[in-house]
């Protein structure tokens, strides 16, 4: 080989890297802003929503990069880190698991498409203009917790029917608790609710120390993507005091609590990555209607109902679609 064609073919085979790194830095970006931390708990959210990326065709590393901004629970943070994935020019922007992130993407950006995931009304809320039609670049899906909670309160008085008073723990930094609601369905069933705070992990102990001082002898865990990081130490605590809870996801169950009664939340999570995936694509939010899933799961721990000495009734079994024994 003639030494100037060496050089030259060298040449071209050191471009290779320099074209690969082009190459990755021309893909998409996929902005996730999330309210909580990268933990375990969030690990098969997380899986499912690439699970829905991938059905259209965006695998991380091939098609898209997915950049996550992590607020790990310090609602707070989160405009920053909404406006951070706006400088970094982010094709899509999915917000999950909280209202708060979908208001702070939506107030740092109002042409990069946004799919959020909430408990709350988004034209409540005026994240949409409506839900068939969103209107400008934001869609996405909505548990619309408020219609589950009678419901929730109605499933704990089947397992504690004395129960006069109960708790409610919720989350005050987010803006979307839903503490009238839990009064109003209180005060229909004739029970008194008592509010209970929690916005940090030391919140918690001090938090149960409360409902036992009140002599509450129920929880409602609300529907936060703080708590499901502390659903062991909640569980663990309702258990100590004797005390029925229903949470709105079934991996507060699987943490110990007693009862859950709520949407498949990994379902909704690869529902989100379809539609980030149908808006890299080409297709424009406002033509996406906001979803809200129609099956609802009752999950009972049977371990936990045994460990505080209370008997689930049979009717309540048979309706059950999860039951841990």
């Amino acid at each position: 080989m003639r030494r100037r064609e060496f050089i030259a073919g060298l040449g071209g085979t050191m471009a290779w890297p320099v074209v690969a790194r082009t190459q990755q830095l021309a893909l998409p970006v996929v902005g996730v802003l999330h309210s909580q931390a990268s933990t375990e708990v969030t690990r098969p959210y997380i899986a499912a929503l690439h699970s829905g990326l991938a059905e259209t065709g965006y695998v991380d590393g091939r098609g898209a990069t997915v950049e996550y901004r992590w607020a790990d629970n310090r609602y707070g943070r989160l405009p920053d880190l909404a406006a951070d994935l706006v400088r970094r020019r982010a094709a899509v922007i999915v917000t999950l698991p909280t209202t708060p992130a979908a208001l702070a993407a939506k107030a740092a950006t109002q042409t990069i498409p946004i799919v959020f995931y909430v408990g709350t009304d988004p034209v409540e809320y005026g994240l949409v203009e409506s839900w068939a039609r969103p209107g400008r670049n934001v869609t996405g899906f909505t548990t619309l917790t408020k219609e589950v909670i009678p419901k929730r309160i109605g499933l704990l008085l089947e397992v504690a029917p004395a129960a006069r008073l109960i708790a409610y723990l919720f989350n005050p930094t987010n803006v979307s608790s839903e503490t009238e609601d839990v009064q109003r369905a209180a005060r229909i069933r004739g029970i008194q609710v008592m509010m209970v705070e929690a916005s940090h992990p030391s919140d918690i102990e001090p938090a149960f120390e409360k409902m036992a001082h009140q002599q509450a002898r129920a929880l409602v865990v609300s529907a936060d993507g703080f708590f499901k990081d502390q659903f062991d130490k909640i569980g663990a605590l309702a258990a100590r005091h004797a005390m029925p809870s229903i949470f709105n996801t079934r991996l507060g169950v699987i943490r110990g609590g007693l009862l859950s009664y709520g949407v498949n939340d990994v379902e909704v999570h690869r529902q989100v990555g379809i539609y980030a995936g149908r808006i890299l694509r080409g297709e424009k939010p406002a033509d996406l209607p906001v979803q809200q899933p129609t099956k609802l799961q009752l999950a009972i721990n049977l371990k936990t109902a045994k460990a505080i000495g209370l008997t689930v009734p049979n009717t309540l079994l048979v309706s059950a679609d999860d039951v841990i024994e």
